[in-house]
């Protein structure tokens, strides 16, 4: 596990922190938007899983770096951590601005 997260706090990470996490392929990144907000663009190497069908995943996050989520603001992706921890389920942040913010620092999306 990462020294970067304290395993008794949720972390927000900034978007710069993520890209960093990311290009160093430290983290899953998983991206809570709805289809169509994925299929407008979204995070390379995301992984795409609506919050809407959080049940449905939650019990399958990869274990084997630490989840950071993602959604449009900010707002769903620190539901989904606090629902995801609530279950006992390892999930270590989110990215606090969400792809609102990532793209408004120039960070690269993909439609894939």
């Amino acid at each position: 596990m990462l020294s970067f997260f304290n395993r008794n706090a949720l972390k927000t990470l900034t978007p710069q922190e993520v890209k960093d996490l990311l290009d160093r392929e430290a983290i899953h990144l998983v991206d809570v938007r709805e289809a169509h907000e994925w299929s407008d663009g979204h995070i390379p190497g995301a992984l795409h899983r609506p919050l809407s069908k959080l049940s449905a995943w939650v019990g399958e996050l990869p274990q084997d770096k630490p989840v950071v989520l993602y959604c449009l603001s900010g707002g769903r992706s620190g539901q989904a951590l606090s629902l995801c921890k609530s279950a006992g389920h390892a999930v270590e942040g989110h990215m606090g601005g969400g792809i609102s913010v990532w793209r408004m620092n120039g960070l690269p999306v993909t439609r894939d």
